[in-house]
């Protein structure tokens, strides 16, 4: 029987691709902190649950898949079901929060529930996983004293345009490098997007399938890029901009 004591809520980073669907092997990227938590928490709340119960599997395969207690956060979760989500928090159980890639919380709906946890005095418990947006900052030898994370750029083209040109301003004005990101299979419209409307001085980087065997991270001026031909459909990339 759990004491009066609240729950902790814990924010577990998974891979960046699908269990199963790569030779990526959960112990190259993930510390050990991710099995001891999974061993003991019973109770998640996540992106999407099939996913979910997958990574779980492939990160501790002794865990019994119909013990778990999975809530879905997505966007169509009504938001009077987060309270009902972390009840169990409040009557002492501990809670696993996790997104469909990467770590929870960070583009990602998660972050509506940590808001919630702290409101209501519950521990929160950040634990280590790759992030694509950190590992692509480091890897793109671009500025990582001050940057930002612009999250998916407008669909519309001249709000594109617009905004592709805002951060370029942004990036020289302030020197601070611009990450975004599109949906998978429009990457490659997007990259002539960049060429047509960057200056052909600024940075580039892209960086896609991040830790995957198939990982690609470049950084060229827009010139440069023009002489390269990359195929990027259907990888999930992140987009760094800097203009110097």
């Amino acid at each position: 029987m759990k004491s009066n004591t609240l729950g902790k809520l814990y924010l577990i980073p998974i891979t960046l691709s699908n269990p199963g669907e790569t030779t990526v092997v959960p112990e190259d990227v993930l510390p050990q902190t991710i099995k001891r938590t999974i061993d003991f928490v019973d109770y998640y709340i996540v992106e999407n649950e099939k996913t979910a119960r997958k990574f779980i599997k492939s990160i501790h395969p002794e865990k019994k898949q119909p013990e778990l207690k999975i809530s879905v956060l997505n966007k169509h979760t009504e938001i009077a079901e987060h309270n009902e989500f972390i009840q169990p928090l409040l009557r002492g159980e501990n809670i696993g929060l996790m997104s469909e890639s990467g770590c929870p919380g960070i583009a990602d709906p998660g972050a509506v529930i940590v808001k919630l946890a702290h409101e209501k005095g519950i521990q929160v418990v950040p634990l280590v996983g790759p992030s694509s947006i950190l590992l692509a900052l480091m890897a793109s030898g671009m500025n990582g004293q001050s940057f930002a994370f612009n999250g998916y750029l407008p669909i519309d083209k001249n709000d594109k345009k617009q905004a592709l040109k805002n951060f370029e301003r942004l990036s020289q004005d302030k020197k601070q490098s611009q990450l975004f990101i599109e949906t998978p299979y429009r990457n490659n419209k997007l990259m002539e997007d960049l060429l047509q409307i960057l200056q052909p001085s600024t940075y580039l980087c892209v960086a896609c399938d991040i830790t995957l065997p198939t990982e690609y991270i470049k950084t060229k001026t827009v010139n440069e890029w023009k002489k390269e031909k990359a195929d990027l459909h259907n990888r999930p990339c992140i987009f760094i901009i800097h203009k110097m």
